[in-house]
């Protein structure tokens, strides 16, 4: 049994991996501030012995022993990570100084959870990981792309300086169960208004392009990538290389749902990336990892879960 930390472990995606991590026999430390994380996310997990929540902000030093640390702790979505953008920075930079410090005292191996945000609105299509990104640092996005430019700075200068175990997984968008009605992403907006049956806004043309991830798959190569040998530091793109558009996206959400929602246009909002699709070839070569839900199935399980949550 190993003793792991998940900062940001309330979230959405902390919460699925805190949930997969016991399920396997993990002693299981949840770390939250509870600004986008909900303790309904991890309620169900309360009775487990084997798990444990500490409300604690990661800007701010955190004594514990553990064997391995995922660092999640970070404001993922427009609307949250831009509410408070020095907060968000600070999250991902002075955070990142104390887990990382955290995990050099503990001499345990730590996974930095990073973003396609970093590569901005890429000229290189599909982004591999050699690719160093366009972004703007001085647009209302920057608090969380540069911020978590500096995280993964900061993780390979500890791996240099100290042989400190890292892992950095850039993570593409993903959707499923306990997403964030109002956290402003695309998934969760089309399909709660799809389910209101309020028209569903499409910003700029709706040609733009995401890929997108089931949790599970996500959940699976995250853990894949923090179970691999120590050589294999990253970074590692884990996402969904099928690509859509907005417009395809909104499509696919209104036949699901039934939902007699017109689409609406919107101005795009500044430095809204064009384009997003991750090439996975080395987490398939490195980790054996490749995604396995299909787009119809994973938003059949996220629509009945924002059903459940809205009452309808």
């Amino acid at each position: 049994m190993k003793k792991i930390l998940v900062t940001g472990g309330a979230g959405f995606l902390g919460s699925h991996l805190c949930e997969r991590l016991l399920a396997r026999g993990d002693d299981v430390v949840c770390v939250d501030n509870f600004f986008t994380g909900q303790r309904k996310n991890v309620a169900h997990l309360m009775s487990n012995p084997y798990f444990e929540v500490m409300r604690h902000d990661i800007t701010f030093p955190l004594y514990v022993e553990v064997d391995e640390i995922y660092n999640l702790a970070c404001p993922a979505s427009p609307v949250h990570y831009q509410f408070d953008p020095v907060q968000t920075t600070k999250t991902s930079v002075i955070g990142a100084i104390n887990m990382l410090g955290l995990a050099r005292r503990t001499k345990a191996k730590i996974l930095q959870a990073s973003t396609s945000e970093i590569y901005g609105d890429p000229e290189v299509h599909p982004q591999t990981e050699d690719y160093w990104g366009r972004v703007n640092v001085q647009g209302p996005r920057a608090c969380y792309d540069e911020g978590k430019r500096c995280a993964e700075t900061l993780f390979f200068d500890y791996n240099r300086q100290h042989n400190l175990r890292i892992k950095v997984m850039r993570i593409f968008n993903t959707y499923g169960p306990r997403m964030h009605p109002n956290d402003g992403r695309v998934v969760s907006n089309f399909i709660v208004q799809a389910l209101r049956g309020e028209p569903i806004t499409l910003y700029g043309t709706g040609d733009q392009t995401r890929s997108f991830c089931y949790v599970d798959d996500l959940i699976d190569g995250m853990i894949k990538l923090m179970d691999s040998p120590d050589d294999i530091t990253g970074p590692i793109n884990i996402g969904n290389p099928v690509e859509f558009t907005m417009k395809e996206l909104a499509e696919k959400i209104i036949r699901l749902t039934g939902a007699g929602s017109e689409l609406v246009h919107k101005p795009l909002p500044q430095d809204d990336p064009r384009q997003r699709q991750p090439n996975i070839s080395l987490a398939r070569e490195k980790l054996g990892w490749q995604p396995n839900v299909k787009l119809d199935e994973g938003l059949e399980r996220t629509i009945a879960y924002f059903k459940s949550e809205l009452n309808l």
